[in-house]
């Protein structure tokens, strides 16, 4: 019982999402909405779940002291610090109904001088590893990889005063060979196609996995069958 009934409820809500999309009329309209409340409501339960568990594990990583449990002790500073300035809404208006975001709250001063600089700089950082990936992916080793080499190279050119510079005495008949142009041809026409390739393969990929749980195949959500 333990596996049908969780099975049962997973159908069921899933066939009542799929009719309310493609049946407007009521009482699946409403139907709809109601899952929607009851799923945000389901994701407050998450997000405690989740904060447990990053207390269990900075913890047991604190406890025992392994691997480099000194960032534990600032992950968890961090976290509860944060959770009860948002709690108490500190330093801005009281009440639940107080704005967390308020100006002059300890919130927003969070948000704002520790959060969005950790933010930029990690941003930062991966703009070197992504540097890095490119100059391994853009090799011309195949046909194809010039194709991706060419096409990058003229991106990244035609989006500088540089790319325009080059090409800024072509006539206006051949206007259309500009760098600039031909980069914002790419990014219009193969770019958006390709992407749409793959927005339609990630479609059918969460339609043929959304299938498998309503049907009972996808079961892994369950736990191990022990």
């Amino acid at each position: 019982m333990k596996k049908t009934i969780p099975l049962l409820i997973t159908f069921f809500i899933g066939l009542s999402l799929i009719l309310a999309v493609f049946i407007p009329p009521e009482p699946f309209h409403t139907m709809n909405r109601e899952f929607s409340v009851y799923f945000d409501i389901i994701a407050v339960f998450a997000f405690i779940l989740g904060g447990g568990n990053l207390i269990r594990v900075h913890g047991n990583r604190i406890y025992r002291k392994t691997g480099d449990f000194k960032y534990s002790y600032v992950t968890l500073i961090g976290f509860f610090a944060t959770l009860i300035i948002g709690i108490f809404k500190i330093g801005g208006p009281p009440g639940i109904q107080g704005e967390v975001m308020a100006e002059g709250s300890w919130f927003r001063f969070i948000f704002n001088a520790i959060l969005t600089p950790l933010t930029a700089t990690m941003f930062a950082l991966l703009a070197f590893y992504v540097a890095s990936a490119s100059f391994r992916a853009f090799r011309a080793k195949t046909t194809e990889a010039t194709i991706l080499l060419t096409a990058g190279f003229i991106i990244l050119l035609g989006r500088t005063f540089l790319g325009h510079y080059l090409t800024s005495w072509l006539p206006d008949t051949l206007s259309f060979l500009e760098i600039p142009n031909l980069a914002n041809w790419i990014m219009a026409w193969p770019n958006t196609a390709g992407q749409r390739a793959i927005v339609i393969g990630i479609a059918l990929g969460v339609v043929a996995t959304s299938l498998r749980i309503i049907l009972g195949i996808e079961r892994s959500y369950l736990g191990s069958e022990d």
